[in-house]
């Protein structure tokens, strides 16, 4: 089956991050055939960075928005997925750098029934920084040209083979990310999309994963193969945690499959 990417990428109020970010859009060897950003209501900085962008792109973006009523990453990517086009989803955040052959890389791993779970290194505080402000493209600098002081787990960027290896946890939904992580849109819709109950920080990643795990979707691994490089930021956790913590244990001991509030909202009226 041809893989037709829509690239979501998520962000919040951080143009800086989300053009460093499109920047290596750009510079991938196998573009996506579009850009989707679920921005969950940023201002108008966001919105005039986007279309300075979209006036000279090698693929189209499409600016999904609504308006800041706190965290709600999965009602945007709902909102996001709802209006991609392509049979295959690759989620990013807005402070996740891809090296060029990210998307090459999720296309190669794709197969119909299995999502890929990809993983990410730090930069430092004061590295981003650097990186942002000189406009440093750190995505085709080699592993271990890095300093400790720069970038941890500089392993983690070395390549490896994308063989049977990747496999051998099938059914472990935890580690998994959604600022990396891709699936086939069908297998998406079929758990019909993120939980948008989940409301503030936390866990509407893995509640996903669990879903597609019970429609028996199988986990892939991404390491060592689509390993992003992720600009530091202060941590965005509030007092929800708790919350979606014990919503999360609910779905894992569970039988449900499909997300109660998900993204049949925003696509019945499409």
């Amino acid at each position: 089956m041809q893989v037709n990417v829509s690239l979501i990428i998520t962000t919040y109020n951080w143009p800086e991050a989300l053009g460093a970010v499109l920047d290596t859009v750009a510079k991938q060897n196998l573009l996506p055939l579009e850009v989707v950003i679920a921005d969950d209501g940023s201002t108008d900085a966001t919105r005039r960075l986007i279309e300075h962008y979209q006036q000279n792109f090698p693929c189209p973006i499409l600016h999904i928005w609504h308006h800041d009523h706190g965290y709600q990453a999965a009602k945007i990517r709902n909102k996001a997925v709802a209006k991609a086009k392509g049979n295959y989803l690759v989620f990013i955040d807005s402070d996740c750098l891809m090296r060029p052959d990210f998307i090459a890389q999720h296309s190669r791993l794709a197969r119909p029934g299995y999502f890929v779970a990809g993983n990410r290194v730090l930069l430092s505080e004061q590295y981003t920084d650097r990186v942002l402000a000189d406009a440093i493209d750190v995505t085709t600098i080699r592993p271990f040209d890095f300093s400790k002081a720069q970038l941890n787990r500089r392993w983690s960027l070395l390549p490896l083979p994308l063989g049977w290896f990747r496999l051998t946890r099938p059914d472990t939904w935890k580690g998994v990310k959604a600022c990396n992580m891709s699936m086939y849109t069908s297998d998406f819709l079929a758990a019909n999309g993120f939980e948008e109950e989940f409301e503030g920080w936390g866990y509407e990643d893995s509640d996903l994963i669990i879903r597609l795990l019970k429609n028996g979707v199988k986990r892939i691994s991404g390491r060592f193969a689509v390993t992003v490089l992720h600009l530091w930021h202060a941590t965005n956790k509030n007092l929800l945690e708790e919350g979606n913590w014990r919503r999360l244990q609910e779905t894992l001991h569970s039988s449900r499959k499909k997300a109660n509030q998900g993204i049949d909202q925003h696509t019945n009226s499409l």
